[in-house]
């Protein structure tokens, strides 16, 4: 589904921990790393992908997050040539995008990277919310920038200096119920639930 310029509608998903760390994906065989996304079928709201993607991608369902907010607008960026499929090349343009800030309600575990036949990835981390633009495909860097940006203003910071930091541990794919090949070397904190309450015996 595109529209008249060429472009594909696409949601853009940010999901936050308690502690204003973002969930950063590598995508599968790859050394990219990226944030969830994925287009809008007809008839489908943006909200309505933005949850079909997140349960695809990262098993995550709505009961386990909570908007914080989204893009006034559609975000796009163009694909280069070499990465459009022959057949649709002079239609395609690229993707116009509406993201979304999530606050994560959930334990790390809930994470599944292997819900569908098709993982977008295979490894995935808390990250400091400005994330590093050079490791995502140079043809999406600006779109992560503007909607980084425009979304930062929902958050509130600490104060200078009491910034948490990523330990930038990698959580490696596992299907629920089985037990964590997280690193061992992970510190044990509190997590927070979306009302500011500590979730019963959860620890990341």
């Amino acid at each position: 589904m595109l529209d008249r310029e060429g472009f594909r509608p696409n949601v853009g998903i940010i999901l936050l921990n308690a502690h204003n760390e973002v969930w950063w994906g590598k995508r599968v065989r790859e050394h990219s790393w990226q944030f969830p996304q994925g287009g809008i079928k007809y008839g489908e709201t943006p909200e309505q992908a933005m949850y079909r993607e997140l349960e695809e991608e990262i098993g995550l369902r709505p009961e386990h997050v909570k908007i914080v907010g989204r893009t006034r607008d559609w975000l796009r960026y163009e694909v280069p040539d070499h990465f459009i499929k022959r057949e649709i090349r002079g239609h395609y343009r690229g993707q116009k995008q509406i993201w979304f800030l999530l606050r994560m309600c959930a334990r790390d575990s809930e994470v599944n990277l292997r819900l569908t036949d098709h993982p977008e990835f295979d490894a995935w981390r808390w990250h400091e919310y400005w994330v590093p633009l050079d490791v995502v495909i140079e043809f999406k860097r600006e779109v992560y920038q503007r909607a980084l940006q425009e979304l930062s203003r929902f958050l509130s910071w600490p104060p200078h200096g009491e910034r948490r930091h990523s330990a930038r541990y990698l959580r490696q794919p596992h299907g629920r119920g089985q037990q964590g090949q997280t690193s061992k070397d992970v510190p044990a904190q509190e997590v927070v639930g979306c009302d500011g309450t500590a979730l019963a015996g959860a620890k990341r």
